[in-house]
């Protein structure tokens, strides 16, 4: 059963769920920014993060933490769009000019640059979720109205049937 990997799959699933080599992020969780800008990440999440993380801006006012095997493919991504595009440029700057690599403590917390604190407006409380590859960090009062936004809001659905959902 060794050479199969679920021992692998048994110790690593502990954390967060996963699907051959990539942790699924799930649910969502209330943390807190200590006075020194350290956030504890939720333990189921973090065995999935021991090689490394990196915590960005967010699309939408937050921060997004991805685990480094995903930051790669996603910084691939981008990497990949034409230089030549005003668009595509804006797009990086925003992607990595504010990224931080970072590490887990031995207690399970990453410590959030000012400058990503203040963009998402982190102080004390904060919602940390899983949003399957990734982890989304936010404001408790911004977290609670883009949820009210996309339970509220009917046209979601008819949206979500264009993407093929």
């Amino acid at each position: 059963m060794e050479g199969s990997g679920a021992k692998s799959f048994v110790k690593r699933s502990i954390g967060a769920l996963v699907w051959g080599s990539n942790a699924v992020f799930l649910g969502e969780f209330v943390h807190t920014v200590d006075e020194k800008g350290r956030l504890i990440i939720p333990a189921r999440f973090r065995s999935d993060l021991d090689l490394g993380l990196v915590v960005t801006r967010g699309i939408d006012r937050c921060l997004a933490i991805y685990p480094m095997e995903e930051w790669k493919r996603l910084a691939k991504q981008v990497s990949d769009l034409p230089m030549t595009n005003r668009s595509a440029r804006a797009f990086r700057r925003f992607v990595f000019a504010s990224a931080s690599d970072v590490a887990l403590d031995k207690q399970g917390r990453v410590l959030i640059p000012p400058r990503l604190r203040d963009y998402a407006g982190l102080d004390g409380e904060v919602v940390v979720a899983g949003l399957n590859t990734y982890i989304e960090v936010w404001n408790p009062e911004s977290w609670g109205q883009e949820r009210e936004r996309v339970e509220e809001d009917g046209t979601n659905l008819e949206e979500w049937a264009n993407l093929g959902i």
